[in-house]
C-alpha cells in the first residue's frame, strides 16, 4: 500500500514536469524611432533698427526696411509680418505679411505721418513649425 500512495503522488509530479511549453513565437524587436529633424532657430535682422532706445528718423512718409534671415531657411520657407502702430493711441499704422523662401527680404512701410512716433514690429516665423519665430521691434518717425 505504501509502493501506491507513492505512486499517487510522484504521477502528478511527473505529468507536470514534463508539460510542453515555449510553443509562443519569439517577441519581435521594437524598432528604433527615426529621430524627427529639427529646424534651426529662426534669427534674423532688421538693417534700419536704430537700437534699443533710439528712434528711426524717416525723411517723408514711407520707409524701406531690409530683414536679412541670418539663420538656415527652414525648407518651406518663412512669413515676414510687419506692424507699424501709432505709439500715441496705439491705431494701426501699416501691416504687411510676406511669405519668402528668400534670407533678404524689403519691406516699404508707408502711411508714416510727420511728428507721430511709431512702434515697428516685425515677425518672422517658420512656416512649418510655428512656434519657431523670432520678433524685434523698434521705434520711428517721420519727420
Amino acid at each position: 500500500m505504501k509502493q501506491f500512495r507513492f505512486l499517487l503522488i510522484a504521477v502528478p509530479f511527473i505529468l507536470f514536469s514534463c508539460s510542453k511549453g515555449g510553443d509562443s513565437p519569439s517577441p519581435t524587436p521594437t524598432p528604433t524611432p527615426t529621430p524627427t529633424p529639427t529646424e534651426a532657430a529662426v534669427a534674423f535682422t532688421v538693417t534700419q533698427d536704430p537700437g534699443a532706445g533710439n528712434i528711426l528718423g524717416v525723411v517723408g512718409t514711407s520707409q524701406v526696411i531690409n530683414v536679412k534671415v541670418s539663420s538656415t531657411l527652414p525648407t518651406a520657407g518663412v512669413n515676414v509680418d510687419v506692424t507699424v502702430k501709432s505709439d500715441a493711441d496705439q491705431s494701426s499704422v501699416f501691416t504687411a505679411s510676406n511669405a519668402s523662401v528668400a534670407a533678404d527680404n524689403t519691406v516699404t512701410i508707408t502711411g508714416l505721418k510727420p511728428g507721430v512716433l511709431c512702434t515697428a514690429t516685425v515677425v518672422v516665423t517658420s512656416k512649418s513649425t510655428s512656434t519657431n519665430n523670432k520678433t524685434v521691434t523698434f521705434k520711428l518717425a517721420a519727420k
